[in-house]
C-alpha cells in the first residue's frame, strides 16, 4: 500500500479548500449555469486556443503581448469553468411545487411596502448565484432577503442595512 508521506498534494489541498457550501438554484438558474459551462468548455476554449496559436506565429514570446493576453484569458476561463463545475456539483434545485405562499422562502416573489420611501416594490428571493438587481432578484443572503425569509403576509420586517434600519410591510407572497 502507498502512503503519501509529504501530506496532501497542492491539487488535493485546493480541492479540499474549494467552497463546499450548498448552492441554492431555481431550475432556470441551474440550466443557465450548465449552458454557460458548456459555452466556456467548447466555444470559448476553442477561441482562446486559436488566439494562442496566432500569437505563437508572431515569434519571440518574451515580448509577445498577444500571447500573454491569450494565456491570461485561458487561465481566467479555466478558473471560471472550475467555479461553475463546483457550483453545479453543490447545487440544490428548488422544486417549484415545494414553494409555499404562506411564508416567504427562496423562489417566492414578495410584494412589500417600503415604509421609508412610501412605495410598493416586488422582489424575487433567489440563491446568491442568481441575483439580478435590474430584475429585482435579491439573494436570500442579502440583508433584505434574509429578513424577509420566514415572514408572512401583513407582517412588518425590519432590515438592518448599512444605511440604517429600514421597515417593510409584506403585502403579498406568490410563486
Amino acid at each position: 500500500m502507498f502512503y503519501n508521506t509529504r501530506g496532501n498534494s497542492s491539487q488535493e489541498r485546493d480541492e479540499n479548500n474549494m467552497e463546499e457550501k450548498e448552492v441554492i438554484l431555481t431550475q432556470e438558474g441551474y440550466d443557465n449555469l450548465e449552458k454557460e459551462l458548456n459555452y466556456l468548455k467548447t466555444e470559448k476554449r476553442t477561441e482562446i486556443a486559436e488566439r494562442i496559436k496566432v500569437a505563437l506565429g508572431f515569434g519571440d514570446l518574451s515580448e509577445n503581448s498577444e500571447y500573454d493576453e491569450a494565456k491570461t484569458a485561458q487561465v481566467e476561463n479555466e478558473v471560471k469553468i472550475s467555479e461553475l463545475e463546483n457550483k453545479i456539483r453543490h447545487a440544490k434545485i428548488i422544486d417549484e411545487k415545494d414553494i409555499d405562499t404562506d411564508i416567504v422562502q427562496i423562489g417566492n416573489t414578495v410584494k412589500v411596502f417600503d415604509m421609508d420611501f412610501d412605495e410598493e416594490v416586488e422582489y424575487t428571493i433567489v440563491g446568491s448565484t442568481e441575483v439580478d438587481l435590474l430584475e429585482n432578484k435579491i439573494s436570500n443572503e442579502s440583508p433584505l432577503g434574509a429578513s424577509l425569509l420566514g415572514s408572512r403576509k401583513n407582517q412588518t420586517v425590519e432590515v438592518v442595512a448599512p444605511a440604517g434600519v429600514m421597515k417593510y410591510k409584506i403585502l403579498d407572497i406568490k410563486k
